[in-house]
């Protein structure tokens, strides 16, 4: 008989979720772009939503964070209907987004930009102060002073998912973290989310770079044309050559 999975080795679906994700249909005017996406994000999981450019990643992001409503489906926080609130309503029960194109206040310094996103958790908790995201990202704290705008690439998206946590977010929701990054920069990022997956961070991310994803993440859903093709832990997904082969390679 084979022995019971781990908890780590059981798909993201089978265990208590954080996040649920039904039957998602979102459209951009006439054309519809999601089309009953579902998908789960366990407590403490670090999952993958992969697929190619224009596969409906940052559309599925963009609907769970209110941005873009959803016509159609059901996006529960630990069981509470999110789908068609506001987006600072989504944000205040503990949804953290962190968007592929960053969005810092580029005149304003990088402390200034933490202390922008600073607010308490959905009950109240204040788990990440500006001295503990210091620790997390020393670098930040070498360059509080300097204008966000004047940063590189990899510094702003150190930055943006700093001011993220600040918010004390359930889930962080993070957008193409390695695009138009330098290898050495996604290696850092990629150190970054391994340290924060061991910190017990929820986080769902979008990415095409199934590489960077197999090293960081411990559970993948791949999305094709707008719909959950396939879901499971990581190494499911690196043992699954057909799956890779027909939607993951470039």
């Amino acid at each position: 008989m084979a022995e019971a999975a781990t908890l780590e080795d059981r798909p993201a679906a089978a265990r208590a979720a954080l996040l649920e994700v039904e039957n998602l249909d979102v459209y951009y005017g006439a054309s519809q772009i999601l089309f009953g996406l579902g998908l789960a994000v366990g407590e403490g999981d670090t999952v993958a939503l992969l697929g190619r450019n224009g596969a409906g990643k940052s559309t599925t992001f963009k609907a769970i964070a209110g941005i873009a409503p959803p016509r159609r489906g059901s996006v529960r926080l630990r069981g509470r209907e999110m789908a068609g609130a506001a987006p600072h309503r989504i944000a205040r029960a503990g949804i953290g987004y962190v968007p592929e194109d960053r969005q810092v206040f580029p005149e304003h310094s990088v402390e200034d930009n933490l202390l922008i996103g600073e607010k308490k958790g959905p009950t109240g908790k204040r788990e990440w102060t500006l001295e503990r995201v210091y620790d997390v990202f020393p670098i930040l704290a070498g360059m509080k002073g300097r204008m966000a705008g004047r940063l590189s690439g990899g510094e702003q998206q150190m930055l943006t998912i700093a001011r993220t946590l600040m918010g004390n977010p359930d889930l962080v929701l993070l957008d193409e973290p390695s695009e138009g990054l330098a290898p050495i920069i996604v290696a850092e990022i990629g150190k970054l989310i391994g340290t924060l997956r061991e910190m017990g961070v929820t986080i769902l991310m979008a990415e095409q770079n199934m590489h960077f994803c197999l090293a960081v993440a411990t559970h993948a859903a791949v999305i094709d044309k707008g719909v959950v093709v396939y879901r499971d832990t990581i190494a499911g997904l690196r043992a699954n050559r057909e799956i890779t082969d027909r939607y993951l390679s470039i």
